[in-house]
């Protein structure tokens, strides 16, 4: 008679085997891309994430991949950045996944994002977010399901107060308008929970139009207006900066 731990080590390589059958279509057709990018100012939501430095030139490198399941529509990523407004942290690293899929006219993407700053992890923020895509325009919502959103507020903060319910609406328009030649514009909108409103921090929109031009052998080069239009209260990083990037996809 066999022994309960091989029993369990029978039962575990069994299912093991089976998980591996069920998921080897979607290993087979994974498909993994890159991409590279040094740009003259990063923005989030129309805010500077270099707050140390009042001019408008400050250059980030950023860089990441993602992986898609084939025709099954899921997909995981991973992207960085060079950041600078958390005290003893340089670098921002989101981790998502989600499924992207088509019903009717409209290509729908739905998942979940972690923005992770090792180096203080009172920046820490998780969101969930659904977009849909028509034609040339996408609307997009992000929602705050962590505790800590961005330093403001949370567990991490020691304040006691919550930035969940946190919402981002962002809406945008991309179309190729000549060939190599495409425009982009987003307008956006950020409405923070009670707690961090009870901060008097006041909800705002922020902006960006311009376009990018196709190198070729998967370099582009864009230029952007974005800003913000509310003070921020550490400095003028909702000032509208033109933004160039030089961008490398493999």
């Amino acid at each position: 008679m066999p022994s309960l731990a091989a029993s369990r080590f029978k039962t575990f390589a069994k299912t093991s085997a089976l998980a591996c059958v069920l998921a080897s279509p979607l290993w087979a057709h994974a498909q993994l891309s890159a991409n590279v990018a040094l740009t003259t100012n990063y923005k989030f939501r129309g805010q500077d994430q270099d707050s140390s430095r009042s001019r408008a030139v400050k250059p980030a490198l950023q860089g990441g991949f993602d992986y898609s399941f084939g025709d099954s529509g899921f997909y995981v990523g991973n992207w960085n950045s060079s950041v600078d407004w958390l005290p003893g942290n340089s670098l921002e690293t989101d981790v998502y996944g989600g499924y992207k899929f088509k019903a009717g006219d409209i290509d729908w993407d739905v998942g979940a994002l972690t923005y992770v700053y090792s180096g203080n992890t009172r920046g820490n923020t998780t969101e969930i977010y659904g977009s849909g895509t028509y034609g040339p325009f996408t609307a997009k919502y992000s929602h705050t399901v962590s505790k800590d959103y961005f330093g403001w507020a949370g567990a991490r903060d020691g304040s006691g107060l919550k930035g969940r319910n946190t919402g981002y609406l962002q809406l945008s328009y991309s179309q190729e308008v000549a060939p190599k030649v495409t425009l982009k514009a987003s307008l956006g909108y950020t409405h923070f929970s009670s707690d961090i409103k009870s901060l008097g921090v006041p909800n705002y929109v922020d902006y960006s139009a311009g376009g990018a031009y196709d190198l070729g052998d998967g370099f582009s080069l864009a230029a952007v207006v974005a800003g913000a239009n509310k003070k921020a209260y550490f400095g003028d990083v909702n000032k509208a900066r033109l933004i160039v990037t030089l961008a490398k996809t493999f």
